[in-house]
């Protein structure tokens, strides 16, 4: 896959920034503040509709975006799809991606496609005869034709560092040239961290571009469920200097701000308070001694001393604490206190949630 070097991040300022690769992009200056007790910053993905408004995702190209990811068989969210294009173009079809050295375009449209990857990547997504880059017709089917291809590569790659969708992202602005060389996301020090935080910042807006799901699943009674209605982000273990343990304790999940939290089983809440870097968070302890923890919630629905059932409503999610967009920090302990983590989910999947 030929790399795409010409790419806009949105932020609350643009600048010009050289690459390493000895091009000029407009890059992304966005905070990347991840959990500092161990919170970490990984990202699930939200699976509700598609917020549209001012702020949000242009009436216009909402169906667009949700046509193009429900045609991708391998479980891309509409949201992603959204926050790349928010990342690439904020959402304007004419933008265009220069050298600032030479002024020559570098990447054109509205996903922010480079001519290479436009002429062997691009589709005619209206059917009027023609694949038009400045059409957002053509241009989002083909952006999402491109990311379910790469999301279906990166699925054969688990020894990768970073989930299937943070590694389709860096495929797409980097190339998967560069995931293969990295065997994961590409590091900070790569293009001046232009990839990375491309990566760290669509996981984090696709929450906020997606609308809560507060019918979600429905609550079981006494059984195990999957904590929120969201998928998966940077799995548990990922290495990383943000987190103080030097790797990510849990796993997390992008949802939305206001999205039901529920509890993952059945137990006692030893705890539900707000801590620091990990913000509102329940800790719920289960008949098997193992405990589970439920981080960065806007709000709380429990209270230290409860017992609840499996997929009861403990909270809603947030962004509460040490992080840089919405989601759910979710932990699996031996004990209550931190640095007790172990693997969630072959923990979940051994009581039978499908995640």
């Amino acid at each position: 896959m030929e790399a795409k070097r010409g790419i806009a991040l949105l932020a609350a300022a643009f600048i010009v920034s050289p690459l390493a690769l000895g091009l000029g992009i407009i890059l992304l200056i966005a905070a990347s503040d991840d959990d500092d007790g161990g919170g970490g910053g990984d990202f699930e993905l939200s699976a509700g509709t598609l917020r549209v408004g001012p702020g949000y995702v242009p009436a216009k190209y909402a169906a667009l975006i949700e046509k193009a990811a429900a045609a991708c068989d391998q479980g891309l969210p509409a949201g992603i799809l959204a926050a790349q294009i928010q990342a690439e173009s904020n959402f304007n079809p004419k933008a265009q991606s220069k050298d600032p050295k030479t002024g020559r375009p570098i990447a054109d449209g509205i996903a922010q496609f480079i001519p290479g990857t436009w002429a062997s990547s691009g589709i005619d997504g209206n059917g009027d005869g023609k694949k038009d880059v400045w059409d957002p017709e053509d241009a989002i089917p083909s952006q999402g034709k491109m990311m379910c291809e790469l999301l279906k590569t990166a699925k054969k790659h688990p020894e990768y560092n970073g989930s299937p969708i943070e590694l389709a992202l860096a495929g797409y602005n980097a190339g998967w040239g560069r995931v293969q060389e990295y065997k994961g996301v590409p590091p900070v020090s790569f293009a001046a961290g232009q990839t990375y935080n491309y990566v760290k910042f669509i996981m984090a807006a696709q929450a906020k571009l997606t609308a809560p799901d507060t019918a979600g699943e429905p609550e079981m009674s006494g059984e195990w469920t999957k904590p929120v209605n969201a998928s998966l982000g940077t799995p548990y273990h990922q290495s990383g200097g943000m987190w103080s343990s030097g790797y990510h304790t849990g796993i997390d999940f992008a949802a939305g701000i206001g999205t039901p939290i529920r509890a993952a089983g059945p137990g006692k809440v030893v705890s539900a308070s707000r801590v620091a870097a990990y913000g509102r968070q329940v800790i719920i302890r289960h008949a098997d001694g193992i405990y589970t923890q439920y981080a960065h919630m806007s709000e709380l629905k429990v209270s230290t001393g409860d017992t609840v059932k499996g997929g009861q409503t403990i909270g809603l999610s947030g962004a509460d604490g040490n992080v840089s967009g919405p989601h759910l920090h979710f932990e699996v302990r031996t004990g209550p206190d931190y640095g007790t983590d172990i693997s969630p989910l072959p923990y979940l999947r051994k009581k039978g949630v499908n995640i």
